[in-house]
């Protein structure tokens, strides 16, 4: 079936536009079959959206391969204007929220949630305009990497058959798609003012538990050569806080108060390495 170049639903409605542009984000971490990409590329745009990131393909050239365009269909321009990055980090810049796609929820990592649940949390999260959305999705053959789910802020599952509960990687970036659609198509519902907080970018996050690391690691509290799990219990409880910029900043600045007290930095010229 030939999608056409609306983004209207079956009975009429409209998805806003900007929904379909920067504001989703499909991210393929190491993805190794070509053709996967491809097809992933026609799942999202059947939905109605345009955005797909590909992390450390196996094949870096998979917008000209064969296959690729081939399974991509009537998708090609999302295809060929997907975006590919080194790291996991850089794909999720800029990103507010961000679903890790994993059955298997990480005892020490975020939050999980069904994806029917993650779809209708990222469709109030576009209604109010607070930042682009990302679903991760991990390597064909094993998935996510636990560090790679920990630089989410939720993880999700696409509830299936305990006795076989694995997706081709295109097919599951199809049901994520879906459900978005079908979270957007709906009418809004009421809701009770929400909570301040949340928004900050994963790449922000990432920033402060690099600072935190060194800060603990200042006072005593983490031993890097036997980190055991403090890190992955403290990347849990903020993604429960849902920090906002603000709160990284601040908490940034705690850190860095750890690292070097002010009365040590006093009179120092600025950009003066400590001794």
């Amino acid at each position: 079936m030939q999608a056409s170049d609306s983004i209207d639903t079956a009975d009429g409605a409209r998805i806003a536009p900007a929904i379909g542009g920067g504001r989703v984000r499909f991210v393929l971490v190491e993805p190794t079959h070509v053709g996967n990409i491809g097809a992933a590329a026609r799942a999202i745009r059947t939905m109605g959206f345009c955005g797909l990131s590909v992390v450390a393909p196996r094949e870096p050239g998979y917008r000209a391969s064969s296959e690729a365009v081939a399974l991509a269909t009537h998708a090609l321009s999302v295809l060929q204007e997907s975006s590919s990055h080194p790291t996991t980090v850089q794909a999720l810049e800029g990103a507010g929220l961000a679903f890790a796609m994993t059955g298997t929820p990480r005892k020490y990592g975020p939050p999980h949630r069904t994806m029917r649940e993650a779809a209708l949390q990222a469709a109030d999260w576009l209604r109010q305009d607070r930042g682009p959305v990302a679903f991760l999705f991990g390597t064909e053959r094993s998935g996510l990497l636990n560090e790679d789910v920990l630089r989410c802020h939720f993880s999700c599952a696409i509830p299936a058959d305990a006795r076989f509960g694995s997706l081709n990687l295109a097919q599951a970036v199809q049901v994520a798609a879906y459900e978005l659609r079908c979270a957007l198509s709906a009418p809004e519902p009421g809701r009770e003012a929400q909570p301040e907080g949340g928004g900050a970018a994963v790449e922000a996050i990432e920033r402060l538990f690099v600072s935190l690391e060194q800060a603990l690691t200042a006072i005593g509290f983490h031993d890097p050569q036997q980190p055991k799990h403090s890190m992955a219990r403290l990347r849990r409880l903020f993604a429960r806080a849902a920090l906002s910029p603000t709160e990284v900043d601040l908490l940034q600045g705690i850190c860095a108060a750890m690292i070097e007290p002010k009365r040590l930095r006093a009179g120092r010229k600025r950009g003066q390495a400590p001794q």
